[in-house]
């Protein structure tokens, strides 16, 4: 048995020391210093462009396939009763776009309600879409910001978790000049494929087509989502750039009278099968005439109050709202069911049969 010897502290930490320190081989001490260690190789590319210094691609995509999407849905985001985020509604009406053909969607959008998210909860829904849905649909990340700042960090973090595209807003309320337009636009353009969007009811500020010209030049620009008309669009079409309709009412037009890609759909949520219809199976008057009805109710008030009530009727989504945003008064609910029924229930998403919801039915939040 071993026995214990007093001694000073700081003679038994010496002694201590120096009894559990190894000693190396000279031989071994020499290898070491002459192998040279290599990185683990396999699924690492280099790519240069990001400014995270990021060295692995998780889904690299072409500026070119993002010109050739025809229809992409800018995706709801539903919500639990508590405020986060409803994944499994989520993944639902993801996998319903998917089956019914749609080629894209916008994460955080308008529509999604980024302006309502944390960035954090932005970057993860974002990393969430694409590590799921990747490989069956494009994902298009809302990573625009009024800060040229917000918009560059933004944006390298969501082509590092992997977004195929990026949509840039311009910069709102604190307006600014063409030149700063430019200048805003050109940081985040070289990161990666970028759709532009312009819509001046909502931004106060149009971006005219000799900035989007200007733009133009960079490899990186895959077009515009451009909710002026189809004159503008026309006006960029003439000088060979890709535009999606930015407005479900004019799409179909826009589509096949004036040389627009294809739309970038609020509407596509409810009937995803019938729009993909009207973007590829050539004119089609009657089709666009008998959706009419829907997208004029859908937008009588600020998007996407009308959508959040609608998903909410078909029971896809609870019928939670994140505050500013209230449903549609209870006459504007019984018009929906009518719209559905007229059009045909088997054309909307869910399974439910759709109901007219009570105030009561619905919960609001201010805190989450």
């Amino acid at each position: 048995m071993a026995t214990l010897q007093s001694c000073s502290s700081s003679v038994c930490l010496r002694e201590s020391s120096a009894l559990l320190l190894p000693r190396r081989n000279v031989n071994e001490s020499y290898k070491s210093r002459t192998v040279k260690w290599r990185s683990p190789r396999g699924a690492v590319v280099p790519n240069f462009h990001l400014p995270m210094r990021s060295f692995e691609i998780k889904n690299r995509t072409s500026t070119e396939e993002i010109k050739s999407l025809r229809l992409i849905t800018a995706i709801k985001t539903p919500y639990l009763p508590d405020g986060r985020f409803d994944l499994e509604a989520y993944d639902a009406l993801v996998n319903t776009q998917i089956e019914h053909g749609a080629e894209g969607v916008i994460v955080g959008g308008t529509t999604g309600e980024g302006q309502l998210m944390s960035w954090d909860e932005h970057i993860m829904l974002i990393g969430h879409t694409i590590n799921c849905y990747g490989g069956s649909i494009k994902v298009i990340g809302n990573t625009g910001s009024n800060s040229t700042r917000e918009a560059v960090h933004a944006t390298e973090q969501g082509f590092a978790v992997g977004m195929h595209a990026a949509l840039h807003i311009n910069p709102y309320y604190g307006k600014t000049s063409l030149e700063g337009l430019v200048k805003h636009f050109d940081r985040v353009l070289s990161m990666g494929p970028t759709i532009i969007y312009n819509v001046p009811s909502r931004t106060g500020q149009d971006i005219p087509h000799q900035v989007i010209n200007t733009l133009a030049q960079n490899a990186n620009l895959a077009g515009v989502k451009e909710c002026v008309g189809n004159d503008r669009i026309k006006q960029h079409i003439e000088k060979g750039i890709v535009v999606w309709s930015g407005n479900d009412d004019e799409s179909h037009d826009s589509r096949w009278n004036h040389g627009a890609t294809g739309v970038v759909s609020v509407t596509s949520n409810l009937v995803p099968g019938l729009m993909r219809d009207l973007m590829f199976g050539g004119k089609n008057p009657s089709l666009n005439a008998k959706l009419m009805p829907l997208i004029q109710w859908l937008f009588q008030e600020p998007n996407p109050i009308g959508l959040n009530t609608a998903l909410a009727q078909l029971g896809v989504v609870r019928p939670v709202f994140r505050l500013p945003y209230v449903p549609l008064p209870l006459a504007k609910r019984v018009e929906f069911v009518n719209l559905v029924k007229q059009i045909g229930r088997e054309h909307f998403v869910g399974e439910k049969d759709v109901q007219v919801l009570d105030d009561d039915d619905f919960t609001y939040l201010d805190r989450y």
